[in-house]
């Protein structure tokens, strides 16, 4: 990640725009605050493309594309690239981003950016008409930055997958584990089904019911894994419910749009989650400074009675 880093600091100094693809179903948690920092150092302007849209709950969507689309320098575009008339537009969206490239003796330089496992190179395929990056479901599958040409006056970088050195917030994790951005060795499968079925029990509980039958009165996001394992007949020897690959099966659902078009966050959801965290942000500093201060007048009593 680190290598990567580097590399995309270096090519963005000879970028004229950058594409970052978010997934549709958790933008923010999906935008990458390093390529944010990046684009924004070197002024460059930007289309969020919000792919996977198929997946995503819709008025989620639009609410997300006009978040975007309020900020200097920003164009949303939700998308699919399952939809070859999505693609095509990209191109078009990129030359009025850049009005003033695109000729032969000043191409416009796109660099395409995102995390792992957003549909970064399946975006590329597409947009090329030809098998240019490696696809796959799993995080970190494109390894190093290759320069290609759309068509004669411009030119797209592709780059691997960053994801940033720490995640502040524990619930985009668990968003970005759902999601499959991070890979299954991360984080422990039932902990994160167990979030994901919070989230649905809270904003999409016609869901669960409509999927797996379950009577929702009175459960809770564990009797939403146990009412899977049970609806499936997933058994351990002994009969105990297999809680793990009901885990599995339930995040699989919910990958594969099997559950429905779900939204994990909404600007009104991030805004309340970024309060939250400030919150007890605040609060840590001031127990640390609470208990660097008792430990400074101990000292301090120390040397006194010394």
């Amino acid at each position: 990640m680190n290598a990567a880093r580097k590399k995309a600091a270096e090519q963005m100094e000879n970028t004229d725009l950058v594409i970052e693809v978010l997934d549709a179903r958790l933008p923010e948690a999906s935008c990458n605050p390093m390529v944010e920092e990046l684009r924004l150092f070197r002024q460059r302007p930007c289309l969020k493309i919000l792919n996977k849209v198929d997946l995503a709950d819709p008025e989620a969507t639009k609410a997300w594309s006009a978040f975007y689309d309020a900020q200097e320098g920003v164009t949303a575009y939700p998308m699919t690239t399952k939809k070859p008339a999505d693609v095509a537009r990209i191109p078009d969206l990129c030359q009025s981003l850049a009005p003033h490239r695109g000729v032969p003796t000043k191409p416009l330089r796109i660099m395409i950016m995102g995390i792992p496992n957003v549909g970064k190179s399946t975006l590329m395929n597409a947009l090329l008409k030809k098998k240019v990056a490696k696809v796959g479901d799993e995080p970190a599958v494109t390894k190093m930055q290759q320069k290609l040409y759309l068509g004669k006056n411009t030119i797209l970088v592709d780059t691997p997958g960053m994801l940033w050195p720490k995640i502040a917030m524990a619930s985009d994790g668990m968003m970005l584990a759902a999601s499959h951005a991070i890979g299954s060795n991360a984080l422990i499968e039932e902990e994160v089904a167990v979030f994901l079925a919070e989230v649905l029990l809270e904003r999409y509980p016609q869901l669960l019911t409509a999927r797996y039958g379950l009577k929702l009165d009175g459960i809770d996001a564990i009797g939403v894994i146990e009412g899977v394992a049970a609806r499936r007949g997933f058994r351990q020897k002994g009969g105990d419910l297999d809680f793990e690959k009901a885990s599995h099966t339930f995040l699989q659902d919910y990958r594969s749009g099997a559950l429905g078009r779900i939204s994990l966050e909404t600007p009104e959801t991030r805004a309340a989650r970024l309060m939250q965290h400030e919150a007890e942000m605040a609060a840590k500093a001031a127990k640390a400074a609470a208990a660097a201060a008792e430990k400074a007048e101990r000292n301090a009593r120390g040397k006194r009675g010394t």
